[in-house]
């Protein structure tokens, strides 16, 4: 697995935005979220803009310190964080059956981490959509050096409006990326139609749990700070969530937040209570390495300005995560797998 060292990081902030416009991009990025005035609907109607914009500006931050792939994991006591996230992309590809030879899609599949992953396990070949530039030709470049480039491609597409045919794929899957959607329905509905009948689409969604209430002025604080360093428009109830995809017309298999049983907290890796040296970017004494790191290549030119900006709301967004996670309001592994019936309902 490659990581990024601080050279990668400092000058891929920004990703495909031209460096002299980066402080301009964090500006406009901030100015849809609550935090700074921003109102929910504004980010939906904007959705394509503000997520491409908080792609750009976060992929080289999330690959210096998760990797290539760029989701959490439930955990068992004496696993590192690297194994458990194999774990949960091996999970998602056993519940999905795959088998060698299959097409499959991965709906919003950043760099490409869990394809690669999966697509050796399963020795199946991946699709991965994504409508981010940037993240595409980091993939690219990825899959080249795993030896996955002839099995393995991208398309860059939004997920709300895919350029596929009907029934195209024998599986379909998302980790942690359909929370970017302005509506899940919609989403979901692209999903099914593009899957092929009596197939599966599995999912790892980040979602609000029953216990939020949305009168709390501490909950609705949490919420909007997730909303902010990680590009939502809104963040849905699991029961919300569920209900979409039947609404899309699939038939719900099994379903469950999968936070409820890991014995080890799936928000430990960025908690600054907790220290580790396999995860040592990721903790409090790591972040404020990193953050020296980039104000001091910001001051000499290496990293453009606004990375500091960057990683100060990535920050806030850890501290929301954390906190939601504590108090079991935020779940980012609700887990639910589809089937689409072999026949369409009248």
């Amino acid at each position: 697995m490659s990581k990024a060292g601080t050279l990668d990081l400092a000058s891929g902030v920004g990703g495909k935005i031209q460096k002299d416009d980066v402080l301009s991009a964090v500006d406009k990025y901030e100015k849809y979220h609550v935090c700074y005035g921003g109102d929910q609907e504004d980010r939906k109607a904007n959705y394509t803009d503000m997520v491409n914009k908080y792609y750009d500006l976060v992929t080289s931050f999330y690959e210096y310190g998760w990797g290539e792939s760029f989701h959490f994991a439930p955990r068992w006591k004496g696993e590192s964080l690297q194994e458990s996230i194999k774990r949960h992309e091996h999970f998602l590809a056993l519940q999905l059956g795959l088998k060698p030879g299959q097409k499959v899609l991965d709906v919003g599949c950043g760099i490409g981490g869990p394809l690669r992953e999966i697509a050796r396990l399963s020795k199946t070949s991946i699709t991965g959509l994504n409508n981010n530039e940037y993240q595409i030709s980091r993939g690219k470049v990825l899959n080249r050096i795993a030896g996955l480039d002839k099995t393995c491609d991208f398309v860059k597409a939004d997920f709300m409006k895919m350029p596929i045919p009907d029934n195209s794929y024998d599986a379909v899957y998302a980790i942690e990326a359909t929370c970017h959607a302005p509506d899940a329905v919609g989403c979901y509905k692209e999903i099914y139609r593009v899957l092929k009948p009596g197939q599966c689409f599995a999912a790892y969604e980040w979602c609000m749990t029953d216990a939020y209430d949305p009168n709390n002025k501490e909950h609705q604080k949490i919420k909007a700070e997730i909303e902010l360093g990680n590009g939502l428009p809104d963040i849905r109830l699991t029961s919300q969530c569920l209900e979409a995809v039947k609404k899309a017309g699939f038939e719900v298999v099994w379903e469950k937040d999968l936070a409820v049983d890991s014995p080890v907290p799936w928000y430990l890796p960025i908690d600054a209570s907790y220290f580790s040296l396999s995860t040592f970017r990721l903790t409090a004494l790591g972040r404020f390495c990193t953050r020296n790191l980039v104000a001091a290549l910001e001051k000499v030119g290496v990293a453009p300005k606004g990375s500091q900006r960057v990683q100060a709301f990535l920050e806030k967004a850890a501290e929301g995560l954390v906190d939601g996670g504590r108090k079991e309001i935020f779940t980012s592994m609700y887990f639910f797998l589809a089937r689409k019936p072999l026949t369409e309902a009248e």
